[in-house]
């Protein structure tokens, strides 16, 4: 086969209809658009959202303000009491064995917050901490390792 004798396959190319030529052409007078209302008449223009004068469903929904940032980052955040439950003294915790133990869903962005209180000497490991949780950890003679910066 040569390039010269490529064709398309038979019945899949039709003529262009050529509308509103006369009775005789099959799409005559109303050229296939019926008779009168909007979508029968030249330069009609409904917008997408039109939705026959009802009030469009763009305008019922309420204007939600503000913006969302993002460079916002979400922390799994982990609680001091439940760590002094979970752990034993001088105990290194990281993020990735607080995942092992169920105490974050994933190793990623962990912040450790103050609740509860700290009886252990722990080395903590997490990629933020609160004030009050690194207080109360080094009060409890551990010590603070902040992952990532």
């Amino acid at each position: 086969m040569k390039l010269h004798e490529l064709q398309p396959a038979e019945g899949s190319k039709h003529r262009r209809r050529r509308v509103g030529r006369g009775i005789a052409a099959g799409q005559g007078k109303t050229a296939g658009r019926g008779t009168k209302g909007q979508r029968a008449r030249t330069g009609r223009g409904i917008k997408p959202y039109f939705e026959g004068g009802q009030l469009p469903l763009v305008r019922r929904l309420p204007h939600n303000r503000g913006f969302t940032n993002i460079f916002h980052v979400e922390y799994n955040v982990v609680n001091l009491g439940a760590l002094d439950a979970k752990f034993e003294a001088g105990a290194r915790v990281t993020p990735e064995i607080l995942a092992e133990r169920g105490l974050v869903r994933s190793p990623e962005n962990v912040k450790i917050l103050g609740n509860g209180t700290l009886t252990k000497p722990l080395t903590i490991q997490a990629h933020a901490f609160s004030a009050s949780a690194k207080e109360k950890i080094v009060a409890a003679g551990g010590t603070v390792e902040t992952i990532g910066q």
